[in-house]
């Protein structure tokens, strides 16, 4: 049986809002057919007839997500309307695309007509990477962020910096370990990674950060300690990339402490269990960095 296709739209499972940032804030799902006229002529001028049309049920961050079957093939659109406050993170994105490794998802075209920030996208057929231990997807992934370590951050594009965004969160006299020009995602929760064709492949681009390439392996190893990595595993993980390996202690432990900041303030602030369990979580990924 092959597999369903999962479309690579940004935010479906963020933690939270960074700070400084635009908040996420959840709105309702139209169908393709009930935009404006115009939005959906624009559209077909990209892909030919639309010959069907499947809303997306999934995520909640896209006033539009539609699976169109097309003349020239399958294409997933996203949209948001152009006065809301998420917008801004969608132009971002499709800013940030040209410049992302062959890992994700391929940006088609993106359109700003009628009231609507649209963006068309490669349809991929797949799954969630699953992070638990023994997994084969763990290795897929590994490829993939080995890929993502040799992009440089866009100097055209802007987009946050490491330094301010983990600034409230770094213990005093730290924060330039962060410093850096490598394109990171920071969130490499298993909802942003499909697996297709073999591939570990990115998707979740709203929110691109230029710093230090050591960053994502420490990301991700937080998210294999919320897949039921001891946290000595979770690091062991991350040493396989060269960044966090050859990477001064201090700026790890630096990383240890400010994430475990992070996940407390977020828990405090929405006390539901999961978030609690990653604030426990990031608290012992501290510890372990020591």
């Amino acid at each position: 049986m092959s597999a369903a296709p999962v479309v690579p739209w940004p935010g479906r499972h963020s933690l939270v809002s960074e700070p400084h940032e635009e908040p996420r804030v959840s709105m309702s799902r139209i169908p393709f057919d009930q935009l404006p006229a115009d939005v959906r002529q624009a559209v077909t001028d990209k892909t030919g007839p639309v010959h069907q049309a499947v809303t997306m049920t999934g995520g909640m961050n896209s006033g539009v997500a539609s699976v169109l079957e097309t003349e020239s093939g399958s294409v997933f659109v996203k949209g948001i309307a152009s006065d809301h406050a998420q917008v801004a993170a969608q132009r971002r994105e499709a800013e940030i695309a040209p410049h992302l490794p062959t890992s994700c998802p391929r940006l088609y075209w993106h359109l700003e007509v009628g009231g609507w920030s649209l963006l068309g996208y490669e349809v991929l057929s797949g799954r969630h990477a699953d992070y638990s231990s023994g997994s084969a997807d763990l290795v897929l992934v590994e490829a993939a962020l080995t890929e993502l370590q040799r992009t440089t951050a866009p100097a055209d594009v802007e987009i946050k910096d490491a330094m301010d965004r983990w600034a409230d969160y770094a213990p005093p006299g730290t924060l330039q370990h962060f410093s850096g020009n490598t394109l990171l995602h920071t969130d490499f929760a298993p909802h942003n990674v499909l697996i297709a064709d073999g591939r570990a492949r990115l998707i979740d681009w709203a929110w691109p950060t230029r710093g230090a390439a050591w960053i994502d392996p420490g990301t991700l190893a937080l998210r294999l300690m919320d897949a039921g990595h001891p946290a000595e595993n979770a690091i062991a993980f991350a040493g396989r990339f060269p960044s966090w390996r050859n990477t001064d202690p201090e700026a790890l432990a630096a990383f240890g402490s400010a994430s475990a900041a992070l996940w407390r303030e977020i828990a405090e602030e929405d006390p539901t269990p999961w978030k609690q369990g990653m604030a426990k979580r990031a608290a012992a990924f501290r510890l372990a960095l020591l």
